[in-house]
């Protein structure tokens, strides 16, 4: 019995010090493309980001963003030109792990509970 303890208390122990990997500072500028899948349709776009600036092409068109970074892995993106009502709405993004090149995110509009998930891979 003793040993099963033992052995329960090393693995959970070994388990909550777990953390995945985090170096943002990584992804703040460059090159990128970026996965999203929103009701099982897969989206798919570039873009090029210095650290108050992200130029994005998505199906064709482009649009500026400029980035407020809260923390070493949030930000807050708004549209320079929003086109209508909904393109208003300040994105809050949250990068929630790294590794090489990728790193997997959530992002929600400011204020919205409903949050969306989706991959970018630096490009240069």
């Amino acid at each position: 019995m003793f040993k099963k303890i033992v052995l329960l208390v090393l693995t959970l122990s070994l388990v909550s010090c777990y953390e995945q990997e985090r170096n943002c500072k990584d992804f703040k500028t460059g090159k990128f493309t970026s996965e999203t899948t929103i009701n099982d349709k897969k989206f798919t776009s570039t873009f090029e980001r210095n650290d108050s600036i992200q130029i994005e092409t998505f199906e064709g068109k482009t649009d500026t963003s400029k980035v407020r970074w809260i923390n070493e892995c949030e930000c807050v993106m708004q549209k320079v030109n929003p086109k209508n009502r909904e393109e208003k709405k300040a994105v809050s993004v949250r990068i929630l792990s790294t590794k090489g090149k990728t790193y997997n995110f959530e992002y929600s509009f400011v204020g919205d509970s409903k949050k969306q998930k989706g991959s970018v891979t630096k490009v240069e």
